[in-house]
C-alpha cells in the first residue's frame, strides 16, 4: 500500500482498515455514485456538479476509492480527473457522433458476441466496471439496468455459438470489465471456452489492474494461469495511473506468464502530448506491460470535447518512433465506423523516389536512398545468378 493511498484512506475513509482498502470487494462497495460523495473528496465545480445530477441512464458515475485517491483535488482539468468525472460537454452532440458508432451491434449474431472479423470474436460478458471511462465506446450499455449481471442463459448462447463456428480460433474476453466478475463466474466462463477446440487463444480486456488493482490477487493468478495460452489487453490513459499498487498488480499477472499489453486512448487535454505517451509507455515497458494500440478517440455521442484530429496521433507516433524504443511504440489505429475495423496509421516515411531508388526519411527528417528496382515500392527483381552445381 504506498503512502498516498494511505493518507487517503486515513483521511476519507478512517473506519476502513488498510485490509479493507486492499480487499476489491470493499473496494467496489463503496464506489462513488454521486455527486455528493464525490464532493465529500474533490471540490465540484458547478458544472462538474450539474453533469453528474442530470445523468440517468447507461455510464454512470462510478470511481473507486483507490482511483479517487489519484484526482486532484482542486484542479478540474486534471488528466485523470477529466476521464472519469462527467461535464456537460457530454450532453452536446455533435455530427457524425453514434450511440453505437463502430457498428457492433449489427455484427452481432446472438446477444453479447460480436463477430466482425474472420478467425476471431468479442465476447461481452458482463456490463459492469468499477469505473466508468467518460469516453468509452460502449457508453450506450455499460452501468445500465442497475448494473445488473449478463444471463447465463446468454453467455450460454454465445459459447454455442462459438462452439459451432470452427473458424473462430480467438476470443476477446470483455464487457464492462471481465474482471469485475468474480473468480468463480470468470473461471466458469475460461473453463468453458477452453474445451473448445478450435479455440487457439483467450485474450481478456481490462482495466482494472489501472483502477483496481487490489482486484489481481495471488488467487485470480493461480487460477488464470490455468488456462494458458492466455492473453491480456490493460487499459492505460496516462503516466499518474502507474503507482506502485499497479506495478504489484502488473507483475503477479506477468509472473502467472501472462503476456500484457496496453490499449491507450488519445484525448484531447489529457495525453495527447508526445511527452506524456513517451513518458506512458516507458513506464509500462518497466512494469512488463508492451504498448500495443494507441487508438483515435471513437466518435461516441457527447465526445467531441476528448477527440483529437488525427493529425495528433500521427505526430505523437512520429515523436516516438527513432526517439524511444521501438517496444515503447504502439501501433496508432482509427477503429473505422460502422465496422470497418481497425485500420492502422503512421506517418508517410516515404519522400519520393529518383529511378531505382527509393527515398526514405528517417526519424531526424534525413533522406536516404535505398535501392528499390521496379515498381513504386519495389517488385525487385534479383540479378541473374549461375545455378549452384
Amino acid at each position: 500500500m504506498s503512502e498516498r493511498s494511505e493518507a487517503f484512506r486515513r483521511r476519507f475513509y478512517p473506519q476502513a482498515s488498510r485490509r479493507d482498502w486492499n480487499d476489491w470487494r470493499w473496494q467496489n462497495r463503496h464506489r462513488i455514485r454521486s455527486a455528493e460523495d464525490l464532493g465529500r473528496i474533490i471540490r465540484l465545480c458547478e458544472q462538474e456538479a450539474e453533469a453528474i445530477r442530470r445523468h440517468s441512464g447507461s455510464l454512470p458515475v462510478g470511481i473507486t476509492p483507490y482511483y479517487a485517491s489519484l484526482l486532484d483535488e482542486t484542479d478540474p482539468g486534471q488528466p485523470l480527473r477529466r476521464t472519469v468525472v462527467p461535464v456537460n460537454a457530454e450532453y452536446v452532440y455533435t455530427a457524425g457522433e453514434a450511440l453505437d458508432p463502430l457498428g457492433e451491434d449489427a455484427d452481432s449474431p446472438v446477444p453479447g458476441l460480436v463477430h466482425r472479423y474472420p478467425d476471431r470474436a468479442l465476447f461481452l460478458v458482463t456490463g459492469l466496471c468499477s469505473v466508468y471511462c467518460r469516453y468509452c465506446t460502449r457508453s450506450r450499455m455499460v452501468g445500465a439496468s442497475g448494473e445488473k449481471s449478463v444471463r447465463k442463459s446468454d453467455l450460454e448462447r454465445a459459447i454455442g455459438y462459438i462452439e459451432a463456428t470452427p473458424a473462430i480460433r480467438d476470443v476477446l474476453i470483455s464487457g464492462g470489465d471481465p474482471l469485475s466478475l468474480d473468480d468463480e463466474r470468470l473461471e466458469w466462463l475460461l473453463s468453458r471456452l477452453r474445451k473448445i477446440p478450435h479455440l487457439e487463444f483467450l485474450r481478456i480486456g481490462s482495466k482494472q489492474p489501472a483502477v483496481q488493482p487490489q482486484r489481481i490477487t495471488p488467487a485470480l493468478t493461480r487460477m488464470l494461469k490455468r488456462y494458458h495460452p492466455l492473453w491480456m489487453s490493460l487499459h492505460f490513459t496516462h503516466p499518474d495511473e502507474l503507482t506502485p499498487e499497479v506495478a504489484e498488480a502488473c507483475g503477479r499477472l506477468a509472473d502467472a506468464g501472462i503476456p500484457l499489453g496496453s490499449q491507450t486512448v488519445l484525448l484531447k487535454d489529457v495525453n495527447d502530448s508526445v511527452e506524456i505517451m513517451r513518458t506512458l509507455f516507458q513506464g509500462l515497458l518497466k512494469i512488463r506491460v508492451r504498448p500495443y494500440y494507441l487508438y483515435q478517440c471513437d466518435p461516441i455521442q457527447g465526445s467531441a470535447h476528448f477527440r483529437t484530429p488525427v493529425e495528433k496521433g500521427l505526430e505523437i507516433i512520429k515523436g516516438l518512433r527513432g526517439h524511444t524504443t521501438g517496444y515503447a511504440v504502439p501501433t496508432y489505429v482509427v477503429d473505422a465506423p460502422e465496422g470497418g475495423g481497425k485500420i492502422p496509421l503512421l506517418p508517410d516515411y516515404v519522400a519520393g523516389r529518383e529511378g531505382d531508388e527509393l527515398l526514405l526519411q528517417n526519424y531526424e527528417d534525413k533522406i536516404f536512398r535505398y535501392p528499390d528496382p521496379g515498381s513504386r515500392y519495389g517488385a525487385f527483381r534479383s540479378p541473374e545468378v549461375m545455378p549452384c552445381t
